[in-house]
Parts: structure tokens; C-alpha cells; sequence
């Protein structure tokens, strides 16, 4: 069942960025990069926060108990400095970068991922060397809801700035019975 979950989170997390990325065109550079009083700032900083973590996350599943072959992209963008680091001061480069992680999560997801996997537990080290030790399938929930957390800052952001985003519910992507 987790795996099922993890795939339908998969798709919803490249929609709702869809969403959150086609709202961010309508900004001018300035509105864009802005301070806005939000953790990360801007909506600049805030995307690009979602991405760091995703590179972070996803490069640390990529060396984990099992080489993913579809993870492998995750090692071509730019190792972040830090959590609030800004890889692509400018949307249409995290744009193109989002779609190649958003792409790359929904293969594993859908193409390589076991059930069995979710089960495994994943020893790895934090931004500060800290190694630890969690359930996998619980730690990619983690990285899924830090997803929407930060998202819903974003689609915040910009509505204030007068632009929806659109429907967020994950519920759209749940498949009626």
C-alpha cells in the first residue's frame, strides 16, 4: 500500500509544481526574487528551497542500500552550499531543473521503487554530518510533506502577489473507488 501512496504523491507533487511554476511565470525578476517576509524570503528562495532539499534527499537515496539507476540525475545539478543556498536565481533555469527532479521521482517511483524498499531502514548524514538511522518509506513521507509545506508558502506568496495557483487538494490525485 506505502508504494501506491509514494506513486500517487509522486503525481501530485509534479502537478501542484506545474501549478506553482506556471502561476510564478506571470512574475517580473523583481517580484520574483523580492523579500517578502516569508522563511526563505522570496518566492525565489522558496522554490529553490524545495529543490535544494530534493537534491539533498534524493542524493542520499541514491547512495543508499540500493543503486537506483533512475536516480542518477540527481548527481547532475548543483550541490547545494547550504539549505537556503539559490541554485537558479532565475525561474526559467529551477523551472527546467524542477522538471528534471520532478520527472526523475515519478520514474523511480513508478519504474524502480519495491514495497520492500519502503521497509528498509536508510543510515545516512545530515547537512551537519549527523548520521542517522530511519525507516525509509517514513523518511520519503518526509521529503513528500516538506514538499507541500513549503509549496503552500509559495502558492501563498503568490496569491498575494495576485496570482492562484489553482486547486492544491491531494485529493485530486486520488483515484475515485
Amino acid at each position: 500500500m506505502m508504494l501506491q501512496h509514494v506513486r500517487l504523491l509522486a503525481n501530485y507533487n509534479a502537478r501542484f509544481n506545474n501549478q506553482v511554476f506556471d502561476a510564478a511565470a506571470k512574475l517580473d525578476l523583481n517580484e520574483f526574487q523580492a523579500d517578502r517576509g516569508a522563511f526563505f524570503k522570496s518566492v525565489c528562495g522558496t522554490l529553490n528551497h524545495i529543490l535544494v532539499g530534493d537534491i539533498l534527499w534524493f542524493t542520499r537515496f541514491y547512495k543508499s542500500f540500493k543503486p537506483y539507476s533512475t536516480l542518477a540525475p540527481v548527481l547532475d545539478l548543483p550541490v547545494p552550499q547550504s539549505l537556503d543556498h539559490i541554485p537558479y536565481p532565475e525561474l526559467p533555469a529551477l523551472h527546467e531543473a524542477r522538471q528534471i527532479m520532478d520527472g526523475m521521482i515519478s520514474r523511480w517511483a513508478h519504474e524502480e521503487l519495491t514495497e520492500q524498499d519502503l521497509e528498509q531502514d536508510l543510515t545516512y548524514a545530515n547537512t551537519k554530518g549527523v548520521v542517522s538511522t530511519r525507516n525509509f518509506g517514513e523518511t520519503l513521507m518526509h521529503v513528500f510533506n516538506h514538499h507541500t509545506h513549503h509549496r503552500g508558502q509559495a502558492s501563498t506568496l503568490l496569491f498575494q502577489l495576485g496570482h492562484d495557483v489553482g486547486v492544491t487538494d491531494f485529493l485530486v490525485d486520488v483515484p475515485v473507488s
